[in-house]
């Protein structure tokens, strides 16, 4: 096999800001992998909240690589899930799976899943001032969308969710605090945003601070998302958390994610699909479980300013298949 990684920037559509800053643009890093001269692509996100960038997924790549070309594409699938999870492990993963689907004459997820043609995907506003989240949420509602994530800081939690269901009554909201709510009043803001009809809340705490939500009330239902990249941590995740955010490039790529959504369903976890800032390359990669997951959050290209030509199609809060 032959393994090539490269960086690939794209500008943002609008700057995207959560609790931890703004950003302009998306940096990935692609990687094709070719043998018996059919070519598979995957693409991961590296995040610095987890130590990664580009340089250091390609240079990740390029210390694996020489094991791993002297192997066939199914060997180096099962190689890879003796490395660590992340980003570099995603976007080799995803490579793969995608070669050997064409290696079947098959687009990937054929010929091994079965995903619906149309799926559910929240839309995300991004945090501003109350009245430019409730506009950036009317918009969406106005295009068609039936699901909202709402990323939100510390700062006017109460007000900027308000404003945002007033501008979208009908809607379902998720909102994500992405850790920003350590030293505040949870069980007071869980009260309060109860009468909104919000279906989750996401991350309110640190990774590591998790056991603090244990004895905590919450008439909401709260997920996971930076406290859970693989399976390893699922049982100190019970009894904080009701549902689990897989991401691929947390996980390391699908092949443990599927693992990964296996075990939390049979220790009763919900599921979200989510997904870091990408292309329809990396969306792709995600329907397996996505097509079966409680909420799905895959509005990546959404956010950019390009995506592939022949990428997902995205209409009336939904994700097509094209």
């Amino acid at each position: 096999m032959k393994i090539t990684a490269f960086p690939y920037s794209v500008e943002l559509a609008t700057p995207f800001v959560i609790s931890r800053g703004a950003r302009t643009h998306c940096n990935m890093v692609r990687v094709t992998i070719e043998h018996l001269d059919v070519q598979g692509l995957g693409e991961c996100t590296p995040y610095p909240r987890y130590g990664e960038s580009v340089e250091s997924v390609t240079e990740q790549i390029e210390l694996w690589q020489a094991e791993l070309t002297a192997m066939t594409p199914e060997q180096a699938k099962h190689a890879l899930q003796a490395k660590p999870a992340g980003a570099a492990r995603n976007a080799l993963d995803c490579a793969l799976w995608d070669l050997i689907a064409k290696q079947q004459d098959a687009d990937f997820p054929a010929p091994y899943f079965d995903v619906k043609a149309s799926i559910e995907t929240a839309m995300t506003v991004s945090i501003g001032s109350a009245v430019s989240m409730a506009q950036q949420a009317k918009s969406y509602v106005e295009q068609g969308a039936t699901l909202l994530k709402v990323k939100l800081d510390a700062e006017d939690i109460i007000g900027r969710v308000t404003a945002v269901r007033e501008a979208a009554p009908n809607t379902k909201i998720v909102l994500d605090a992405n850790e920003a709510w350590l030293g505040l009043d949870l069980e007071r803001i869980f009260n309060d945003l109860t009468p909104l009809n919000i279906t989750m809340i996401e991350q309110p705490l640190p990774a590591g601070a998790d056991d603090a939500l244990k004895e905590l009330a919450h008439p909401i239902p709260l997920c996971a998302d930076e406290s859970c990249h693989t399976r390893a941590k699922l049982n100190q995740l019970k009894d904080c958390y009701e549902m689990i955010n897989i991401k691929l490039d947390k996980a390391g790529g699908l092949t443990e994610a599927l693992l990964l959504e296996q075990q939390a369903r049979e220790m009763g976890f919900s599921i979200m699909m989510g997904c870091m800032l990408g292309t329809s390359v990396a969306m792709k990669a995600a329907l397996p479980i996505a097509t079966n997951a409680d909420v799905v959050d895959l509005d990546g290209p959404v956010l950019l300013g390009k995506d592939e030509v022949d990428g997902l199609n995205y209409h009336s809060g939904q994700l097509h298949l094209v």
